[in-house]
């Protein structure tokens, strides 16, 4: 059996709070099997909990103070926890952007936004202001910073492999002016080049799919079960129920059926970076 691995408690909020669950339980002599059981969460969330990579519920926090005999500890702690975790993202895509520093794999379906793990500050900036117009500009500042952040995962030990798949259309729509435009197309042909990333484009000719909705990502891990990540309008949702699980998983590789090669969506890609470059109209 290999040796546990204890999270560097020192390392931010989380993992303290993590360190912490995971010191109390066993002080309780309590596997995570016995500290779930009553509650509504599993043991992989728990470990992943445990692990600095998942935000503590409050309603899981008060089980577990509950279970241990803490005295409020956890429940006290849940909101530091939780604008620790945020830093800059979205409420509901915080365990997401943790989430994603420990995946093996990443898989991205992007309809309607280039990818956050693809972005320049150009675009990220214009998806924030668009989205959040009466913000000010520290408030955007704030995001595009956390979401500029996130592509140092790929500088990692041991980056996750990422597999993206992006509608044509994002390809076409002029989000931001045509010398930024093709800057952007550049950096994500540059960047699925460097980091042996695997890219694919669904043409605007492709046939109904499965994932004619919004943005999804499947994410795998080396010692918990894989995730699922539905994002809508202000809101997201993180899956774990292994069944939709697969579903989705089954879905995503119907999608990359549809898609170009990733040759093909790679010489797509640099050509429209050139269109734009060259101010030519984009059929």
């Amino acid at each position: 059996m290999p040796s546990r691995k204890d999270p560097d408690a020192s390392a931010n909020v989380p993992s303290f709070y993590g360190a912490e669950l995971r010191y109390q339980r066993e002080l309780a002599g309590l596997t995570l099997e016995q500290l779930a059981e009553g509650s509504f969460r599993g043991v992989p969330f728990l470990s992943q909990i445990e692990r600095g990579e998942r935000r503590m519920t409050l309603d899981l926090a008060k089980h577990v103070d509950q279970k241990l005999d803490t005295d409020g500890f956890f429940e006290r702690r849940c909101e530091d926890a939780r604008r620790a975790r945020q830093s800059g993202h979205a409420e509901y895509f915080a365990d997401v952007a943790e989430m994603e520093r420990h995946a093996e794999t990443i898989e991205d379906w992007a309809p309607m936004i280039v990818p956050g793990l693809l972005q320049t500050g150009a675009y990220a900036r214009a998806i924030v202001r668009a989205a959040m117009p009466r913000a000010s500009d520290d408030e955007v500042e704030e995001k595009v910073n956390a979401r500029m952040a996130r592509a140092e995962l790929f500088d990692s030990e041991n980056p996750p492999k990422f597999w993206a798949i992006l509608d044509a259309s994002l390809i076409r729509r002029p989000a931001l002016p045509d010398e930024q435009m093709a800057g952007l197309l550049v950096h994500i042909a540059e960047l699925a080049r460097t980091t042996r990333s695997i890219l694919q484009i669904v043409p605007e000719t492709a046939a109904a799919h499965p994932f004619m909705m919004g943005m999804t990502r499947i994410m795998t891990f080396a010692d918990a079960p894989p995730v699922v990540y539905a994002e809508s309008l202000h809101s997201g949702q993180l899956i774990d129920y292994p069944a939709l699980v697969k579903q989705y998983r089954e879905s995503y590789d119907l999608l990359r059926a549809v898609a170009l090669s990733p040759e093909a969506s790679l010489t797509m890609i640099e050509a429209a970076a050139e269109d734009y470059r060259n101010g030519k109209p984009r059929d």
